[in-house]
């Protein structure tokens, strides 16, 4: 069927934003580039002004044909409009530090470069200037001395605007650690050689004046800055700023006016987790309306539908939410998104929605690559517990060396064995592991069936591990197997910086309480009644017993496995 009527239009929406996020990207990397290419050409001012202007036609070539001119000037047009619309089209201005600092510096970058760029390039096209490196700091350092200062601070202002977007949109980039020290050196390389070599010609333009007499006039008539030009020059940038002044006002005005007609109008509530609930401003994402009232909510890119850490699980009011698309779309089956999980910086609700945030409000950018439905959940899982028996007797016969050696060899087997049995090896115990299974899968039951294999699997490595170490084993190594099926907290635990995707609750502590009567009953691997069931396995010939469990009424069923060959594939 073809689509109508709001679905479209929401599609459309959905289109629109998606378009815009990149044009604002390319249209960043388009200034981005002049400026690397402009600030290059200042750095050869160290060396001389002939090779600093040599260097700066061939680099500024490209910029100066009419392509090169439209594209930038489209990337500019494109680049502040896109940042004056963020303006208006947010219905809260309650933005992260960062955010504010890259919206104010990027806003200031015009006022800064009026100018320079009506003075050079502008008056270049429409008054016959000629504008070479001397007549600019002649300019900026004899005329009007505060032009330099100026001038110095723009180039600051530009470049710590383009590293904070970059930063920011790099960061949720696997790579990007690895060579982030070399991005930070040449950031801070590049701006760095651009102002000494600025400040290298404005002296040298000094010393040349005070030398010659003439040096400014007749290099003031080379470029043909005459009075009359510098008058037409004043004018424009009067203009200009009046423009810049105009443009920056607007959305502000824009945003009072429909604050004031969404006054008279009943807003639907947002509900969260916290128990608070706060009206819904018309046309806003969750993220605006959480950040307008104050609430602590993840977004490590700035609700540009990167990072994910915004993801909340909508608990009412999904049936009114258009289905993910674009960004968001993407950015979910990124992570496998569960179920009526959503991201709080894509979603526009206009009826009564509840929201429960899945990350923590300090999440980092790995937190947001954790995969959905690990964020902290209750839910059937398989644990297993691997404990390594006789640990305490190697370690005193053997060199420290020696032991960590083996202890090695016997975690790499036993991780071997949960990576082919798609086990997730969760905690090291010192002398053994615990394991979930069923974590990915879409049947979490199948878990079960999984840890019967990998259990299978551990105890064949095992062998062979002897085998290979007969000569420096007093005894052939002994494992013990506890292995339970039942619901967990299951998701991303611990410190924020070194979280691990774990399981706790009364299931750990039964399978804890299974690998430890291993011992009591002398066998290798002990199977709770539950994960028995799950696996679908029959155990004829195999006592059902019990055991009391530490916090636990009920006693833990179980069958005790005492070989290889008792243990089903």
């Amino acid at each position: 069927m073809r689509e109508t009527g709001p679905m479209l239009g929401k599609s459309r929406n959905w289109t629109v934003l998606h378009w815009r996020g990149q044009l604002r990207l390319a249209s960043a990397l388009v200034l981005l580039s002049f400026v690397v290419c402009h600030l290059t050409a200042h750095c050869l001012l160290l060396v001389s002004f002939e090779d600093a202007e040599a260097t700066r036609n061939v680099l500024m070539y490209p910029w100066r044909t009419w392509i090169g001119t439209a594209i930038l000037t489209a990337a500019f047009i494109v680049h502040f409009g896109n940042a004056l619309w963020s303006i208006y089209i947010r219905r809260a201005l309650r933005l992260s530090r960062w955010e504010w600092t890259q919206l104010s510096l990027g806003l200031c970058i015009p006022l800064l470069l009026m100018f320079h760029v009506v003075a050079t390039r502008i008056a270049e096209e429409t008054l016959d200037v000629t504008t070479y490196y001397n007549t600019v700091f002649i300019v900026q350092w004899l005329m009007f001395p505060w032009l330099g200062a100026v001038q110095m601070i723009a180039v600051v202002t530009v470049w710590t605007h383009a590293c904070i977007g970059i930063h920011y949109w790099l960061r949720v980039k696997r790579w990007y650690p690895n060579w982030r020290p070399l991005l930070f050196g040449f950031a801070l390389l590049l701006p760095g050689l651009a102002l000494a070599g600025y400040v290298a010609g404005g002296n040298q333009v000094l010393r040349q004046a005070k030398a010659d007499p003439d040096f400014v006039s007749s290099s003031l008539g080379d470029s043909n800055l005459t009075a009359a030009t510098a008058a037409a020059i004043n004018r424009m940038v009067a203009f200009g700023l009046s423009v810049w002044l105009g443009l920056v006002l607007l959305p502000f005005a824009g945003r009072g006016l429909r604050a004031w007609h969404y006054r008279r109008h009943k807003q639907p509530l947002l509900s969260h987790a916290n128990g608070r609930s706060v009206p819904l401003l018309p046309g806003a994402t969750v993220l605006e309306t959480l950040r307008a009232n104050g609430i602590a909510h993840a977004s490590v890119c700035g609700g540009r539908a990167r990072c994910t850490t915004c993801r909340v699980l909508v608990t009412k009011g999904l049936d009114r939410l258009p289905a993910p698309a674009g960004q968001e779309a993407k950015a979910l089956s990124r992570i496998g998104a569960t179920p009526g999980m959503r991201l709080a910086c894509q979603i526009r609700p206009s009826a009564d929605i509840a929201v429960m945030p899945l990350l923590a409000a300090d999440a980092s950018a790995a937190d947001g690559a954790v995969r959905g439905g690990l964020e902290g959940s209750e839910r059937p899982i398989t644990v297993v517990f691997v404990d390594l028996r006789g640990s305490t007797t190697l370690g005193e016969a053997k060199l420290p060396y020696d032991v960590l050696f083996i202890l090695n060899q016997f975690f790499h087997e036993m991780t071997q064995a949960l990576a082919a049995t798609h086990g997730h090896y969760s905690q090291f115990t010192g002398d053994g592991l615990m394991a979930l299974y069923g974590l990915y899968a879409a049947d979490p039951a199948a878990g079960a069936a999984d840890a019967i294999r990998g259990a299978r699997d551990m105890l064949t490595r095992l062998d062979q591990l002897n085998y290979r170490l007969h000569a420096d084993l007093r005894e052939p190594l002994r494992i013990g197997i506890g292995i339970h099926h039942s619901e967990a907290i299951v998701g991303a635990m611990g410190p924020p910086r070194s979280q691990i995707i774990t399981a706790i609750g009364d299931t750990v502590n039964t399978c804890a309480r299974l690998e430890s009567l291993t011992k009591d009953y002398g066998c290798a691997v002990i199977i709770s009644r539950q994960a028995a069931e799950a696996a679908g396995l029959r155990l004829m010939g195999h006592e059902l017993r019990q055991a009391p469990v530490k916090g636990r009424m009920q006693p833990v069923e179980f069958y005790a496995l005492k070989t290889l060959a008792d243990l089903p594939i």
